[in-house]
This record gives structure tokens, C-alpha cells and sequence, in this order.
């Protein structure tokens, strides 16, 4: 039987509930550590991790045996059990429903390594707001979406 090859790089952003700054720089560092442990657990291998204080990039390789689907379920269903059984929110922690997902080729992996890792530097301009930075997403990857089915953005 043959082999299956395969490099599928995937980045998703999601966001926190309510869009609540809980992200701090405090907290933001473990969460990422936790959030690649949980990608390596399921044989995953992380690229990237970063995020601001309301939102979360995650650029990873695809297993093909796994869909995104699964990936995001298990990273916010065991990350926000892990913010929420360590204590670090005075009240229960919860990432919004859905997620954006986007397919990029070995060629421009390290400029959305790059990208990823400086998402503080990025959103230190206050002009660069999440909402901002998710419609681009959305425009650059050509994806049609309802503006009623899109995160709860607060400017």
C-alpha cells in the first residue's frame, strides 16, 4: 500500500467571548505553550502560535487523517478548560463559536510565521483592530461571509 504525503499549512483565528482583553501578556505566553502541547498531542506539528489581547492565530501543519474541524474543537474546548481550572479569569473563560480558517503553500510559510509573531507590534497600531485584520482576511482569501455570522466585533 502506498504512502500518503502531504504538507497542508493551515492558520486559523479565533477569538475570546464577549471579545474581553483577557488575553494579557501575563497569561498569553503559557496559552500558546499549552495550545502547541495540545497540537503535538495530536501529532500536529505548530508553526506558529501568537495572538493579541482578544484573538488567536494558530498556523500549523494538517495531518490528512484530521480535519480543521477537529483541530479547533479539541484547542478551544481544552484551552479554555485549562484558562478556566487554572484560575487565571475572575470569571468563566469561553472562546467565541466559530473560527476563520486559510490554506497557505510552503512558499509563504515563513512570511505567515513572521506575520503571526508579531501580532503585538501589529495591533499596537490602533488602527490595526481585529476586525480590521479578519475582513482582510476574509477579502484577501476571496471567502464570501454574511456580516451577521461573523465574530462579535466591538470597536
Amino acid at each position: 500500500m502506498a504512502n500518503v504525503f502531504s504538507q497542508m499549512n493551515i492558520q486559523t483565528v479565533f477569538s475570546v467571548k464577549g471579545r474581553q482583553n483577557f488575553l494579557t501578556d501575563s497569561i498569553r505566553p503559557d496559552l500558546f505553550k499549552y495550545m502547541s502541547g495540545i497540537l503535538k498531542n495530536m501529532d500536529l506539528y505548530p508553526l506558529a502560535i501568537n495572538g493579541y489581547k482578544d484573538h488567536v492565530h494558530l498556523f500549523f501543519e494538517l495531518d490528512p487523517d484530521v480535519s480543521v474541524s477537529e483541530v479547533m474543537r479539541i484547542v478551544k474546548t481544552n484551552s479554555s478548560k485549562w484558562m478556566n481550572e487554572n484560575g487565571f479569569m475572575p470569571s468563566r473563560f469561553e472562546w467565541q463559536r466559530g473560527y476563520g480558517s486559510f490554506s497557505y503553500s510552503r512558499s509563504q510559510r515563513d512570511s505567515v510565521i513572521k506575520y503571526i509573531l508579531r501580532q503585538e507590534e501589529h495591533h499596537f497600531i490602533p488602527q490595526n483592530t481585529f476586525k480590521k485584520e479578519y475582513l482582510e482576511l476574509l477579502e484577501k482569501f476571496e471567502i464570501e461571509y454574511n456580516p451577521l455570522y461573523l465574530f462579535e466585533f466591538y470597536d
